[in-house]
């Protein structure tokens, strides 16, 4: 068999690092959605006045985001520090759905409650 290569005019080769660089990029960005998002939910809950069910709600929106923050920069360190990255663990991706997923539940109910 001969060497497969790619579309004419597409070079075979390519660079290994733009590729964690990227994904590196992406946890930023993500990280910085989750803090946006995070700030607006404890703004939202101590918009109307504080009430109970707004101080838990703003407090899990923080510890969502806490989370999530851990489980980014674990990644965006491990991409740092190798050239080949290994694949992520399925329960760091897990938790990091979680989170996210939480942290957009959290912040809706803040909408929703105010």
């Amino acid at each position: 068999m001969g060497r497969v290569t790619g579309p004419p005019g597409v070079r075979a080769d390519r660079d290994p690092g733009l590729q964690p660089e990227r994904t590196r990029l992406a946890w930023r960005r993500t990280t910085l959605a989750a803090t946006v998002a995070s700030v607006l939910a404890v703004r939202t809950a101590l918009h109307g006045g504080v009430s109970a069910a707004g101080v838990v709600l703003g407090a899990l929106c923080c510890a969502c985001w806490l989370g999530f923050l851990l489980i980014a920069h674990r990644r965006i360190d491990t991409l740092s520090a190798t050239g080949t990255p290994a694949v992520p663990a399925p329960r760091h991706l897990t938790a990091a759905v979680l989170c996210t997923t939480a942290l957009a539940v959290c912040g809706a109910a803040l909408v929703l409650q105010g």
